[in-house]
């Protein structure tokens, strides 16, 4: 199957993508490295009847240092950021989970805010971006808004992006000192999207697991003063409050089993717990 016709706009700025969104409203898809649209058009899970084409927008491809953040832009891949010397030191939860998005060929053109806004629940880099409590930013004819992760994302492939706006900017929190990180993650092949990921953070504020593929967005559980005795009891918690979905890959049940069992060795190992 092949996408219904549509027209094309290639634009040279974002501000440009801003005016042709505010002028189509929902009759318009914004593009970058087009490895998730595309295939949505030719299943024809999406039928816009024009596509903006943000690619050539290159001063929107950068990653700098901003405050307490890592500022990425629209127009910056998954291998670019994968490249980049000072990620990690900058951003480690990234520099560990970049190898396992798809494959070099997808990185090259996929980008990271292309990823975010298309907010698959299996996703690796809308699991970060909530694990690590980072922010978007959202760019329209109105103004430019900002917007923490957990209200970005609201559901599967659901974002609280409006149809006027194109997201200019991704930002993930700087490492600090004497944080921990770690990364896991089940799929069929590497490459595949997850059937379960899951992603630490440990640091004097206690300890914080994002788990994805569970439930229709990636969910976070914070725990402040959490004893390694309580560890089990704490994750069949989290696991059944996720509760999970059954599809060809593999059950709930699995699934929370997964994140009992994963997640509990990962804990383990980023907390450095001896157990």
């Amino acid at each position: 199957m092949k996408p219904p016709a549509f027209d094309y706009v290639r634009v040279g700025s974002l501000a440009e993508a801003a005016d042709v969104l505010g002028d189509e409203g929902d009759q318009a898809r914004v593009m970058a490295g087009g490895q998730s649209l595309m295939a949505m058009l030719n299943m024809r899970l999406t039928e816009p009847k024009v596509i903006v084409d943000i690619a050539t927008a290159r001063e929107s491809a950068y990653i700098r240092q901003t405050g307490d953040f890592v500022s990425i832009g629209a127009g910056t891949t998954q291998a670019e950021l994968e490249a980049w010397p000072d990620l990690g030191s900058a951003v480690p939860l990234l520099q560990m989970v970049l190898p396992h998005i798809g494959h070099i060929q997808t990185r090259s053109r996929g980008t990271v805010c292309g990823s975010l806004c298309h907010a698959d629940p299996s996703s690796e880099l809308p699991l970060v971006l909530a694990t690590l409590a980072g922010e978007v930013s959202l760019l329209s004819s109105r103004g430019e808004r900002t917007m923490a992760a957990d209200d970005f994302q609201i559901g599967m492939l659901v974002t609280r992006r409006q149809p006027d706006e194109v997201m200019s900017e991704a930002r993930f929190p700087l490492a600090r000192s004497g944080q921990r990180f770690g990364f896991r993650e089940v799929a069929r092949r590497r490459g595949d999207y997850a059937i379960v990921a899951l992603a630490c953070v440990v640091d004097d504020s206690g300890i914080r697991l994002g788990v994805g593929g569970v439930a229709d967005r990636p969910t976070v559980r914070q725990w402040s003063d959490l004893e390694e005795s309580d560890l089990a009891d704490a994750l069949n918690d989290f696991a059944w409050e996720l509760e999970g979905y059954d599809d060809i890959h593999a059950s709930a049940r699995y699934r929370r089993e997964l994140v009992r069992r994963i997640g509990s060795d990962l804990i383990r190992e980023t907390a450095l717990w001896n157990g």
